[in-house]
C-alpha cells in the first residue's frame, strides 16, 4: 500500500506536518507492506492561481506533480492547518491549480483528514470545510479527526501523540482504509 501524507502548511515547523507524519507512521505500524511518501507543500509553491495566468502559462509543473502524487497513492493522509478559520493560502493555491487538471483532485482515494492547532479548537473549522467539500473533489473520507492543544497532546521528543482518545479514533480510521 502506498500512502501519501502531508500537512497543508508551508511552514518548515508545521505542526500539521508533524501530525501527518505521526499518523502515517501509525499506518505503517498497523498495515503490512506500506510505503509512506511524505510530501512537503513548501516545495510546491507556485504563482497564485488566476485564469489569466493559466491562459498565459498553462498549469504549473508543481500542480501536475501534486496531482500525480495523489494518483500514485493508494491512500492519503492530510492534516489541515487553519489560518484565520480557513485553509492556508499555500494549500488553497496548490489545490486550485490541481483542480484545473481535474476537479476530482482526490481521485476517489481513501483518506484520513486531520487537523490540529495550538488552541482548544484543534482547527475544527477548516476540517469541517474540508470534509464537507470532499465529495465534490472525489475524496473517500474514512475518518476526520481533530487534535486540540497540539503542544499539550504531542510529545516533541518522541514524535508521539499522547491523547489516547485521538489515538483510538486514528486507529479506527486506519482500520477503515
Amino acid at each position: 500500500m502506498k500512502v501519501l501524507a502531508f500537512g497543508t502548511s508551508n511552514s518548515r515547523n508545521s505542526i500539521n506536518q508533524k501530525l501527518a507524519r505521526y499518523s502515517a507512521a501509525q499506518i505503517d505500524d498497523t498495515i503490512d507492506n506500506v510505503n509512506i511518501t511524505l510530501l512537503d507543500i513548501h516545495d510546491l509553491e507556485m504563482p497564485i492561481f488566476s485564469e489569466e495566468r493559466e491562459k498565459e502559462s498553462g498549469i504549473p509543473a508543481f500542480a501536475h506533480d501534486f496531482y500525480q502524487a495523489i494518483g500514485e497513492a493508494d491512500a492519503i493522509v492530510i492534516s489541515f492547518a487553519e489560518y484565520n478559520g480557513s485553509y492556508t493560502s499555500a494549500y488553497k493555491n496548490l489545490f486550485d491549480w490541481a483542480s484545473r487538471i481535474d476537479m476530482k483532485v482526490y481521485q476517489d482515494k481513501p483518506m484520513i483528514m486531520l487537523a490540529t492547532s495550538p488552541g482548544p479548537s484543534g482547527a475544527q473549522s477548516v476540517l469541517a470545510a474540508a470534509e464537507g467539500s470532499a465529495p465534490f473533489f472525489a475524496a473517500d473520507v474514512k475518518g476526520a479527526l481533530s487534535l486540540p492543544n497540539f503542544f499539550d497532546n504531542f510529545d516533541a521528543e518522541t514524535g508521539v501523540v499522547t491523547d489516547e482518545a485521538f489515538n483510538q479514533k486514528l486507529n479506527e480510521a486506519i482500520s477503515a482504509l
